[in-house]
């Protein structure tokens, strides 16, 4: 990298000119600012000291032996003790030779030893996936994908939650009014159907609560006697002690919300390497737990259960078990992240989970800590904000969160109406035409979220992620179909956009050299990205690359340039924006159209 060599040119010149050895974090390097003349920018005011002159005569005469030993440099502005370095022509042209078609441009070559375990989805079978679902699955797929850009072998595990509290409430409520209804009788979706039971039992729920105050209990007092409630415990008990009926129903059930689950994540896009079930590894937490328990690591009460006293870490002690046996959340994580370890002895153990669950997670690692689990270190939690949408926040127990399933659906339909109007489909078939249109919503959907820092809240809008102008995933693709377009016709035409003809020292227009620098900066940006695990900065950085190449392809001319070797190297400008692109939507899990 070019970067590099200046830094290396830079020390040798500073000894050259001051006699003094430097290290290369002695210098700043950073890019030129857009409103200065200048591809990079060294920072020369830690180098007063040693030069004993002024800060825009140590830069001059820095510059000046910079601009003699590299032939890359084509000139250099001071600015202050900054000097502004700007590149040559034959530079940025050997770039564009060197490295367009190059299938792993951008990308790690050196493969890490160890791999990167990477949870995402992880569901309740007590309902269908839904719009907070849909954030978690494409940062979860979006990140596997940059990790592997970066070099790592990442295992895809999907943790599902197929047990608990919240599974014998759905469980309960179609015991007693599902009069066995099931996705082929009802036609209605296997989560879908479950989902609806969960909602069923919570109404009554509270109708029973709210019952009980009247009698005099406090809410609290109500909610843990309420006949419901206190059936869905006991059912709980018997799942755990294995009662034949208590498991027919469970697997029955979840069965139907499997299927579902599938079906989803199929329209999404979305896949795993392993699934993992925490009716599977929950009696591995709890065999964890009470070796901690036997080495005095971890404490009992009186009433039999078991907690991690974190007092002197500054949180709270920790429910483990229960004084009944059963099992609560963080047991079968205790259990999940030994089977993972001992699975695949992994660098890191990411889990992309929602910020409500940081609490969770920090108590997670310090547990496992205390029970003498090396991997402890290697948990690393991925917290991301809520997404909400224009009318407020999702309730689950209410039937108010919106489906993933119905989301695509008014997803696809946005992009068909859209694309029509515009008449960006008019000479395509009715299969092709489908599938433009269900590339544009998922297109839509995944890059408006994916562009969001992942910390931070949102706020999703359908409407407005479905927009052929701005910031969208429709704007980007279409600029891709657009490059593919024009290479067509550069073909018909007869035209070649491959690197070999153009000369070195063939010039370049401003805009045009604007490109190349936004190309140059991809391996920066996937680096990035994969370091602050943020499909944001791939996100951000490809709308800047179509937008740049948009400004180029209006402002001048390709087939119609008469100059040959000017003709050719536009054409390859323009081939290399759309591999780039391609492989920047890629990691966002998008894919590109041909046309459009």
């Amino acid at each position: 990298m070019i970067e590099q060599k200046l830094l290396e040119k830079a020390c040798e010149c500073v000894k050259q000119l001051y006699g003094q050895e430097v290290v290369q974090n002695q210098i700043g390097l950073e890019k030129t600012k857009k409103e200065i003349a200048g591809d990079f920018t060294l920072v020369i005011f830690p180098l007063v000291k040693i030069s004993h002159k002024s800060p825009e005569i140590t830069a001059r005469e820095i510059g000046d032996a910079l601009l003699k030993s590299m032939p890359e440099i084509a000139d250099f502005k001071v600015i202050k003790g900054f000097l502004n370095i700007t590149l040559s022509n034959p530079f940025w042209i050997g770039f564009l030779k060197n490295n367009t078609n190059k299938r792993d441009f951008g990308f790690q070559r050196k493969q890490h030893q160890k791999p990167v375990v990477l949870e995402y989805s992880s569901p309740n079978t007590n309902k269908p996936l839904h719009l907070g679902h849909i954030r978690n699955n494409i940062l979860g797929y979006s990140l596997a994908e940059i990790l592997r850009a970066n070099g790592y072998k990442v295992i895809r595990v999907n943790l599902v939650n197929d047990r608990g509290i919240h599974i014998c409430k759905s469980m309960l409520a179609y015991h007693k009014w599902g009069n066995n209804e099931t996705p082929v009788s009802s036609g209605i979706k296997g989560d879908h159907l479950i989902g609806k039971y969960y909602v069923l039992f919570n109404e009554h729920y509270k109708a029973e609560i709210h019952n009980l105050m009247d009698k005099g209990l406090t809410e609290e007092e109500a909610e843990k006697q309420a006949p419901l409630i206190l059936e869905a415990q006991d059912i709980l008990r018997k799942w755990e002690a294995k009662d034949d009926e208590t498991l027919k129903l469970w697997e029955k059930m979840n069965g139907w919300v499997y299927a579902g689950f599938d079906e989803t994540y199929r329209k999404l896009g979305i896949t795993f390497d392993k699934i993992y079930y925490e009716s599977a590894t929950y009696l591995l937490g709890k065999k964890l737990i009470k070796e901690g328990l036997e080495n005095g690591t971890l404490i009992e009460k009186d009433d039999g259960s078991v907690w991690a006293d974190l007092r002197n870490e500054g949180l709270d002690e920790k429910l483990l078990l229960r004084s009944d046996g059963t099992s609560v959340y963080i047991t079968q994580d205790i259990g999940t992240a030994q089977l993972r370890f001992d699975d695949f002895h992994p660098s890191s153990m990411i889990y992309v989970v929602g910020n409500e669950q940081n609490y969770h997670f920090d108590v997670l690692q310090r547990i496992l800590k205390k029970l003498g689990k090396e991997y402890a270190a290697y948990i690393h939690h991925l917290s991301y904000g809520m997404v909400e949408l224009p009318q407020g926040k999702m309730k689950s127990r209410e039937g108010t969160v919106v489906d993933a399933d119905d989301l695509m659906e008014e997803m696809f339909a946005n992009a068909e109406s859209t694309t029509r109007e515009l008449g960006k489909a008019d000479e395509l078939g009715g299969n092709e035409a489908d599938q433009l249109f269900r590339t544009i919503a998922l297109g839509a959907l995944k890059y408006f979220i994916l562009k969001v820092d992942p910390k931070k809240n949102m706020l999703f809008d359908p409407r407005e992620s479905i927009d052929f102008n701005g910031n969208t995933g429709p704007f980007i693709q279409y600029t891709h179909a657009r490059i593919q377009s024009l290479l067509r016709k550069s073909m018909v035409a007869g035209n070649v956009h491959t690197c070999e003809k153009i000369s070195l020292h063939t010039p370049l227009l401003p805009i045009e050299k604007e490109i190349l620098k936004k190309l140059y900066i991809f391996p920066d940006v996937v680096k990035q990205a994969g370091d602050e695990m943020s499909p944001a900065v791939v996100a951000n950085y490809v709308y800047d690359l179509a937008k740049g190449f948009n400004q180029f392809y209006q402002e001048i001319p390709v087939l119609k340039e008469e100059d040959t070797e000017k003709r050719i190297l536009r054409l390859a400008l323009t081939s290399f924006s759309g591999e780039v692109i391609k492989k920047s939507m890629a990691m966002l899990g998008i894919e590109v159209p041909q046309k459009m």
